[in-house]
């Protein structure tokens, strides 16, 4: 899980640097899944649950799961969400990032500074001892106080040989409630923030998810070990 966390954490790096105005969705998912396969792994998404891509890209309003299409452009302004994972000898990572796509209006900025800063407070929380309930509450306390709303729909997961796994880990809730943490464990934890309310929908497509609202979302996750006395982000960017 480490090596395939080292290897999603350098994709992630790779294709980061294709978010400019102008490109294609389509040319970012081809390049992560070249990179993915040229550092002897494989996509965990394409294929699973007949998803068709190796990443999600999810522009402004679209909160995940959005299709790298060849016709999403990206444009000046935008915040564009990327969600994707890896398999390494039977082993998955999991890890998200909101970047601004050239010049991004201060809100927008905002809410992916918020956005980030809340998965690593959670991180905080991912302690032996402690519970996903714990995890959850300190992000939810961190992101409405900066004036956001949390998804509730969708949550953190555990992970390992498969990409979902027990325990559920939600953005939201009350401290000391929940499945407690245990050393040894691999957790995603995956804060998804909306500037306006928190209700999502999912569109015909199956898969997009957006706010109902239509205001911007933004996303981060990363994988973590649980180790007897702290936490190791093995999706870590250097």
């Amino acid at each position: 899980m480490k090596i395939a966390g080292v290897v999603l954490a350098k994709t992630m790096e790779h294709i980061s640097r294709f978010l400019i105005p102008g490109t294609s969705a389509q040319i970012i998912d081809e390049e992560a899944e070249k990179y993915i396969l040229q550092n002897n792994c494989q996509p965990a998404f394409k294929g699973y649950q007949g998803y068709p891509y190796t990443i999600c890209l999810s522009i402004n309003h679209e909160v995940i799961h959005g299709f790298p299409l060849k016709n999403k452009i990206m444009k000046n302004g935008d915040i564009v969400s990327l969600d994707l994972g890896c398999i390494y000898e039977n082993y998955y990572s999991d890890m998200a990032r909101t970047f601004p796509v050239g010049s991004v209006s201060p809100e927008r900025l905002k809410l992916i500074e918020v956005t980030r800063k809340s998965l690593y407070i959670g991180i905080d929380q991912a302690l032996a001892g402690k519970t996903v309930g714990d995890i959850g509450c300190s992000i939810q306390a961190y992101i409405e106080k900066n004036g956001f709303s949390i998804v509730k729909d969708f949550a953190g997961h555990g992970l390992g040989l498969s990409l979902h796994e027990d325990p559920q880990v939600p953005n939201f809730g009350k401290a000391k409630t929940g499945s407690f943490l245990r050393e040894g464990m691999t957790l995603a934890i995956e804060p998804m923030v909306n500037a306006g309310n928190f209700e999502v929908t999912t569109l015909p497509d199956k898969w997009t998810v957006v706010t109902k609202d239509g205001k911007d979302s933004a996303h981060f996750e990363d994988t973590i070990f649980i180790r007897k006395n702290s936490t190791e982000i093995l999706t870590a960017i250097s």
